[in-house]
C-alpha cells in the first residue's frame, strides 16, 4: 500500500482508503470497550510504557488486554496517516479531503493524549466518557471523508429531498448524539468501571443512579425511534430514491436491534458481552444516521437527469433552488 502511494491514487483506491480508516476507528470503539468490560482499565499502570519498568506487557490478562488495545491503537494511525498520504497523491487532489483527513489526525493525537490523562488518573469516569465521546467524533470525520471521496469530482451538492426533510435529517442526527450522550451516563454510574480492584467503593462513578440514567436513554432512544419512522414514512411517500429509503431502512433496523440489545442487558444484569455488542450497536447507529443525512444531499449532475426522465418529471428549467423532489 505504501509504495503504491509514491504514484497518483485513483478516486476509488483512495475512498477504499478511507473506508479502511472508518473500520478500524470503529475497533478501537469496540476493543477500548473490551478493555473497561473486562477490569483491564488499569492493566497497564503507565504510559507510554505498560509499567514504569516494561514497555511490553507481561503475560497476564489485564495487562495483555489494555496492551493490545494500544497496539490497535497504532493501526488506526497508520491508517490515519495513509489517508492523509492518500489525500496527497489522489488524482485530482482534493483540498476537503486534504482537511478531513488532517482532522482524523488531530482527533487520534486526541484520543492518545486523553487515553494517558485516563490512565494517570486512574479512570476518572467523566475522562473515560469523554474518550467515548472523542472517538465518536472521529467517527464523524471519517463517514464524512469517506462519503466525499465516494462524489464526483467539481459537482456541486443539492439536496434531494424537501427542505422539511433535510430538517428532519439534522434533527435525527441530533437526536443520535442525545441518546449517545446519555448512554455514556448508563456507562458512567454502571458497574463496569474498567478498574480490576476488589473495592468497590474504591471505584469511582457519575453522580447518577444507573437506573436513573437508563430510564434517560430509554426515553431519548424512544424519540429517536419515533422520528426515524417518521423519516422513513415521508421518504417513501415523496418517492424519493431506492438508495435514500434503503438508508433510512437500514438505520430503522439497526436501531430496533440496538433497543431489544439495551433492554436485555439492562434486564439480565448488564453482562460484559451484551455491553461490548451494545457499544458496537452504538457506532454502527451513528454511521448509520450520519450516511442517512449526508445522502440527502447529492451531486447536482446526478440528480437532474433522474428527475427529468422520471414519469411527470420537471425539466431542469423548472427546477426550484434547493428542492429537487417536488412534494
Amino acid at each position: 500500500m505504501i509504495a503504491r502511494l509514491r504514484q497518483p491514487l485513483s478516486p476509488a483506491l483512495y475512498r477504499r482508503i478511507t473506508e479502511l480508516a472508518l473500520v478500524l476507528l470503529i475497533l478501537i470503539v469496540v476493543t477500548g470497550a473490551g478493555v473497561r468490560l473486562t477490569g483491564s482499565g488499569l492493566g497497564c499502570t503507565d504510559w507510554p510504557n505498560c509499567t514504569d519498568k516494561r514497555f511490553v506487557a507481561e503475560l497476564e490478562t489485564h495487562q495483555m488486554v489494555e496492551f493490545v488495545n494500544r497496539l490497535i491503537t497504532g493501526l488506526v494511525s497508520a491508517a490515519v496517516v495513509l489517508a492523509v498520504l492518500g489525500s496527497l497523491r489522489r488524482s485530482p487532489r482534493r483540498r476537503d479531503l486534504t482537511w478531513l483527513s488532517l482532522g482524523l489526525v488531530a482527533g487520534v493525537v486526541a484520543q492518545i493524549l486523553l487515553g494517558a490523562v485516563v490512565v494517570l488518573s486512574d479512570l476518572n469516569p467523566w475522562l473515560v466518557q469523554g474518550h467515548f465521546v472523542v472517538s465518536m467524533l472521529l467517527v464523524v470525520d471519517a463517514v464524512v471523508l469517506a462519503h466525499r471521496a465516494g462524489l464526483p469530482d467539481d459537482n456541486a451538492v443539492r439536496p434531494v429531498v424537501t427542505p422539511a426533510l433535510l430538517r428532519w435529517g439534522s434533527a435525527l442526527v441530533a437526536l443520535a448524539a442525545v441518546v449517545i450522550g446519555t448512554g455514556t451516563l448508563v456507562t458512567g454510574s454502571g458497574p463496569h468501571s474498567g478498574h480490576n480492584g476488589t473495592d468497590v467503593n474504591a471505584i469511582r462513578r457519575l453522580p447518577i443512579h444507573s437506573h436513573d440514567a437508563a430510564r434517560i436513554h430509554g426515553l431519548a432512544m424512544m424519540a429517536f425511534l419515533a422520528a426515524t419512522i417518521w423519516v422513513l414514512v415521508q421518504l417513501r411517500r415523496h418517492q424519493v430514491s431506492g438508495q435514500l429509503q434503503r438508508a433510512a431502512t437500514a438505520l430503522l433496523t439497526v436501531l430496533l436491534l440496538q433497543g431489544a440489545l439495551g433492554y436485555t442487558q439492562y434486564f439480565t444484569g448488564v453482562p460484559p458481552l451484551l455491553v461490548g455488542l451494545h457499544v458496537l450497536g452504538a457506532s454502527l447507529v451513528w454511521v448509520a444516521v450520519l450516511r442517512l443525512r449526508l445522502q440527502m444531499q447529492t451531486p447536482v449532475e446526478s440528480v437532474v437527469p433522474r428527475l427529468r426522465d422520471s414519469p411527470g418529471g420537471i425539466g431542469t428549467d423548472n427546477l426550484p433552488d434547493g428542492d429537487l423532489v417536488p412534494g
